[in-house]
């Protein structure tokens, strides 16, 4: 889309006396994808577009064709008309934006510093006692509608126990606000993509972990193990897929790339304890939770690591990038990139997806519970 708009593929444009402002002709676009190499051929590319109409992505600027027409039809990203649909992680974080806001406007809020196992939490609050202000504020009907919500917020990562160990039940266990809605800017970022130009700019892969020296031809990444030390990984600059050839550790698989040196492997040494399977994952009764990272990836990537496969797992995560914000941590297993369903997938397949997605990255990760 962003591409569109910068090669003027997308402007606004006059038929019949009407003036249909950001649209594309289908025609034109089909002759784009081709010429880019982004299909090989029209069929692929009206597949493609397709795709997008089925996802609602895309739509007809009338909403009179309902499949996409390799024609000189308008058509219009649905981001451009504000007709995108909000997902359920935009919805759920609004909720809690919301809840959030409330209880620290009013005077006796449930919100308060709390103790446990002589360590003080801000903002924290008991799981029945949310539960009882869910009903009295009138937000939900009943005990078992107030506890689905708290679970939907606590996979999102809005609210956590205070110590990561429960789940959120109706009960005397402490929980606390894991996002502080007044000194982020999520919902912003997560509707918003003003700056996701830079991401295509970046000279480095925003797959990989963050930039510490960001000095030219001294590119060097942070790797974080659970032991806590700290390594400097040292990465060369993107170069043609040519000049790299005969390197098999790459973490694009098309041009530009970014490839690491076989001497100085990034994590080579797993960071699970123990193997575990998907089978064991999915059993019931089993000791993980299901969380929802929505992770909006700045100019240098997302900052983390994914290894292993059939489940992957996080083999690193920089404690300053996007995705320690959102809540990510090593060890966690990669349950599913953008909606996709990964469990069954190497990390190389993984890698591609997040690569080849947008800029703002929602992940669904099983984490271990203590």
């Amino acid at each position: 889309r962003l591409r569109l708009h910068d090669g003027k593929l997308i402007k606004d444009r006059r038929f019949h006396l009407r003036t249909y402002p950001n649209c594309f002709v289908a025609k034109e676009l089909t002759d784009w994808l081709i010429d880019r190499k982004e299909a090989p051929d029209r069929e692929s590319a009206i597949r493609l577009m397709q795709k997008l109409m089925d996802h609602y992505i895309i739509h007809h600027v009338c909403d009179e064709h309902s499949d996409y027409k390799d024609a000189k039809l308008l058509y219009r990203f649905r981001k451009d008309d504000g007709t995108f649909p909000l997902s359920k992680d935009v919805k759920v974080f609004m909720r809690g934006q919301s809840l959030y806001e409330k209880l620290v406007s009013v005077e006796e809020s449930i919100l308060k510093v709390r103790e446990e196992n002589s360590v003080k939490y801000q903002r924290t609050f008991l799981g029945s006692e949310m539960i009882d202000w869910l009903i009295q504020e009138g937000e939900v009907e009943n005990r078992q509608e107030a506890v689905e919500l708290g679970r939907a917020l606590l996979e999102h990562g809005i609210i956590q126990h205070v110590s990561n160990r429960h789940h959120f039940f109706d009960s005397d266990i402490l929980y606390h606000f894991w996002i502080n809605f007044r000194r982020r800017r999520r919902l912003t970022e997560l509707l918003s993509e003003n700056s996701s130009r830079a991401l295509s700019e970046s000279p480095d892969s925003p797959f990989c972990l963050r930039k510490l020296n960001p000095e030219p031809g001294n590119t060097s990444f942070l790797s974080v193990q659970t032991n806590k030390e700290i390594k400097v990984v040292s990465a060369v600059r993107r170069s043609s897929i040519t000049s790299l050839s005969g390197n098999s550790n790459t973490y694009f698989s098309a041009p530009p790339t970014l490839v690491f040196p076989p001497v100085a492997e990034c994590n080579p040494k797993s960071v699970l304890k123990r193997p575990v399977t998907t089978e064991e994952l999915l059993s019931p009764g089993a000791p993980y939770v299901k969380k929802t990272l929505t992770i909006v990836g700045d100019a240098v990537g997302w900052g983390f690591v994914v290894r292993g496969g059939r489940p992957c797992h996080i083999q690193a995560v920089d404690p300053g990038g996007p995705a320690a914000a959102a809540g990510m941590k090593v060890c966690q297993f990669v349950f599913s990139v953008n909606g996709v369903y990964v469990l069954h997938l190497d990390y190389q397949t993984i890698s591609s997806l997040i690569m080849t997605g947008p800029r703002t990255l929602v992940m669904e990760v099983m984490e271990a519970i203590e």
